[in-house]
């Protein structure tokens, strides 16, 4: 499957109609008073709309790099303006002091951090004019950001291993790509620390109790994609084979997970489970030798995970249609 213009297109309407899209909205919000009940946008005056925060950071995200890949995208201009009205100083102050209040230590940790780290990559990879604009506006909550993921790794003693937000390897991968790109030794080296603490020793992984049923996330998957891009060439593939020993009869793995109410928020997360896992496979089987039975099964089995869920993105439900569009396109995406 090859991505084409008019699927970019079509997932980039999505976000594009969810990001002024305030309600519904599922807020995660410590009160400290009673000067903290506020609407979404009061709140967040960038990222209020997609339902919840981080699908509004992964909604700018995906914009940007649709619009940097995809030149000729026929919403370029409706993007620049969605990003110039929103990515202001002032609008990204108070972002960054919805962190720093009291009592949200943990707010969109990881899941949020690692997306906004991502954002700030793909806004510093995209030539257009006002990009450097945009992410200068956004530099100090980045900063935040940063120095939250090295302060909070060193102290989680336990991987977290669930497929959903919370999910540890998910969220080092990204930030392990934001660091690599901006050349950032410190951050790099607490990623690999981390993902090496937590995941070097791992084996016959029980990947045959996956999925949860409200998971858009593999716990096996997202690590071992995780660990291919720590480990060097031939000391993955010894680690790999290791950890899915028996990688081709894993059935609740390499099939498509069934999803039985696209309608119900937590049900319809099953589809970006589907995309995901394709998004894993695909460059996992990449990092694996050429004639390794492994890659091949992982390839086939992204394939049928994404005729599942692909057209499914645009489904008609809120429940999907505010997020999934980002996983499809990692889902669809060439791996480098």
């Amino acid at each position: 499957m090859h991505l084409t213009q008019e699927q970019v297109s079509a997932f980039a309407a999505l976000p594009l109609r969810s990001l002024r899209h305030e309600y519904p909205n599922y807020i995660m919000h410590a009160l400290n008073g009673p000067q903290d009940v506020l609407s979404p946008r009061a709140l967040h005056p960038v990222f209020y709309g997609c339902y919840d925060w981080h699908s509004s950071v992964h909604g700018y995200w995906l914009l940007a790099r649709c619009a940097r890949q995809y030149p000729a995208l026929p919403q370029q201009a409706e993007i620049a303006t969605l990003f110039e009205e929103h990515f202001t100083a002032a609008n990204m102050q108070q972002e960054l002091a919805y962190f720093t209040a009291p009592g949200r230590t943990s707010f969109e940790r990881p899941y949020g951090w690692a997306w906004l780290l991502a954002l700030a990559q793909e806004l510093e990879s995209w030539p257009h004019p006002r990009a450097a604009a945009w992410l200068a506006a956004m530099e100090p909550l980045v900063a935040d950001i940063r120095n939250r993921v090295l302060n909070f790794f060193p102290l989680l003693s336990y991987a977290i291993r669930v497929g959903t937000h919370y999910n540890s390897a998910f969220a080092l991968r990204l930030i392990l790509d934001f660091a690599r790109h901006r050349k950032d030794a410190e951050l790099e080296s607490a990623v690999v620390a981390a993902a090496c603490r937590y995941f070097i020793a791992d084996s016959n992984y029980p990947a045959h109790y996956e999925p949860g049923g409200d998971e858009f996330l593999s716990a096996a998957l997202t690590e071992a994609l995780l660990m291919a891009d720590v480990l060097e060439p031939d000391v993955y593939v010894d680690w790999f084979a290791q950890f899915l020993p028996s990688l081709p009869d894993v059935d609740r793995l390499m099939n498509p997970a069934e999803v039985s109410d696209r309608s119900d928020p937590k049900i319809a997360h099953l589809d970006g489970l589907n995309l995901s896992r394709a998004w894993c496979m695909k460059r996992i089987a990449r990092r694996l030798p050429e004639h390794d039975a492994a890659a091949a099964t992982l390839t086939a089995a992204a394939q049928r995970h994404i005729q599942a869920s692909l057209p499914h993105v645009a489904s008609g439900h809120y429940a999907g249609e505010h997020w999934l569009a980002t996983f499809a396109m990692l889902a669809m995406e060439a791996p480098a």
